[in-house]
């Protein structure tokens, strides 16, 4: 009788585990999008600097998939920002995103609560969400992150805050808790690695989607030992760059910075093993843009693209060509793809990998899953910028840069540094790239209308 029971019980215990195993496998991963600010395409050791030691990001890239052609949907901060949660062009929702969103211009809007983000999809299958650090997508209510589907915002609405006092350009307070100021002391990089390693803490028993849009590297170029700069009822419009004595060489203000967001990449990733997450979690680095190499007529030695020609603000290569890297322990082999990728591919990506209708999904991009986990190649697709004045267009190795009368043309697979102008002698190319951008822009323009004053 007793074995018996002891049988009974065993089997029991034995369809209870597989049960359990099942559903573990069915849930969806937990989604972690680390963004740096302005970190130029050759800033990381992975992607070839000998200046700066990233070792944390260095070891993400050994364990996981480095893209080399991944782009940003623009060369500055909001456009990319709203086409990364999105999974749309940004210009869809009007022309206030083909650059930066202003402070002064621009303090009464925001992304348009129609939108459909990330952190709003992925909350239909249960995840807690939650951004720490940098929207530049409204920078009061009702355009801050909690409008947005996210659960808990800690950070900066603006486009750049001193690193030490949390002040903007403009002078006021920009530390929000949720929809409030709540000021606090610390580093800015310091202050929003603490927050995410708390959120993985309080989370770890159901799926969540972490986004940690980082401040770092872009300026006050402030390391954790630089002076702070900024006080509150002061403009610095006309002095945004923080105290730098030798403005011919940024380059160590830089240096500490990457340091200091490699740093950040470590403790979040080692929170994930401390927790046992990280064979559940997905793991996205990437940049919004490249990096300045120059500002102005007196700063210099600031970053690096590598050998991509341009920097932050144009569409060249240097501007949109951004590291990205992909990690998911067991699930990502390590490798490098070539595969282009773009801002709009993650919330498809996501979508998929929370086991969401992708066909039911308003998006530009594509779904990565086959190049994560299959390694398998995308079909071809055409990539399309437009910032102002510029404009560009990409399908396959040839990429149209248009600016005002300026045509410009280049085989990226043999000129990556965009040296060789071949406008005059591809003429065909040229026009047909150039029906193509204006069809996209017309599409685009046409979506945005609802949202035009």
């Amino acid at each position: 009788m007793i074995f018996m029971q002891f049988r009974v019980l065993s089997v029991i215990l034995l369809v209870l585990a597989q049960t359990l195993a099942s559903e573990a496998a069915e849930a969806p991963p937990n989604i972690v999008l680390i963004v740096a600010d302005d970190l130029g395409y050759g800033d990381v050791g992975c992607y070839g600097s000998t200046l700066n030691k990233t070792p944390h990001i260095d070891a993400l890239a050994t364990s996981g998939l480095r893209f080399t052609d991944f782009h940003s949907a623009g060369p500055m901060c909001s456009p990319t920002r709203a086409a990364m949660l999105t999974g749309q062009y940004q210009q869809r929702f009007g022309r206030l995103f083909d650059t930066a969103i202003s402070g002064v211009n621009h303090r009464d809007r925001g992304l348009p609560h129609e939108a459909v983000t990330i952190a709003e999809l992925l909350k239909q299958r249960g995840y807690a969400t939650a951004c720490f650090g940098k929207w530049h997508l409204g920078y009061q209510p009702p355009w801050l992150p909690i409008s947005q589907g996210f659960d808990v915002f800690r950070g900066l609405g603006s486009g750049d805050g001193d690193f030490h006092t949390h002040i903007d350009r403009s002078g006021n307070e920009d530390w929000w808790h949720n929809d409030r100021i709540e000021m606090v002391e610390g580093y800015t990089t310091e202050l929003l690695t603490r927050y995410s390693v708390d959120f993985i803490a309080a989370h770890r028993e159901k799926p969540f989607f972490l986004y940690v849009p980082h401040l770092a590297i872009h300026f006050p170029w402030q390391g954790p030992k630089d002076p702070p700069h900024r006080k509150k009822g002061t403009s610095y419009h006309t002095d945004k760059w923080g105290v730098i004595p030798n403005p011919e060489n940024v380059q160590p203000h830089v240096r500490a910075m990457i340091h200091s967001l490699d740093e950040s990449v470590g403790i979040i990733v080692a929170t994930l093993k401390q927790w046992e997450l990280d064979k559940n979690t997905l793991v996205i680095f990437t940049s919004d843009n490249g990096g300045y190499l120059t500002y102005g007529s007196r700063f210099r030695n600031i970053s690096s693209n590598g050998r991509l020609r341009g920097a932050k603000g144009q569409l060249y290569e240097g501007g949109h060509r951004v590291p990205t890297i992909a990690s998911w322990p067991g699930r990502i082999a390590p490798g490098e793809s070539r595969v282009t990728g773009h801002s709009t591919d993650l919330l498809p990506t996501f979508a998929a990998l929370a086991g969401l209708d992708s066909a039911a999904l308003k998006t530009d991009g594509v779904d990565l899953s086959s190049v994560l986990f299959q390694s398998k190649p995308l079909p071809d697709r055409t990539l399309f910028w437009r910032a102002l004045a510029q404009r560009a267009v990409r399908s396959g190795p040839w990429k149209l840069y248009q600016n005002g009368d300026r045509t410009e043309l280049y085989n990226l697979d043999s000129d990556l540094g965009e040296e060789h102008n071949l406008a005059a002698r591809e003429p065909a190319i040229v026009d047909r790239l150039s029906a193509t951008w204006r069809s996209w822009e017309a599409d685009v323009n046409r979506s945005a209308e609802e949202y035009e004053p």
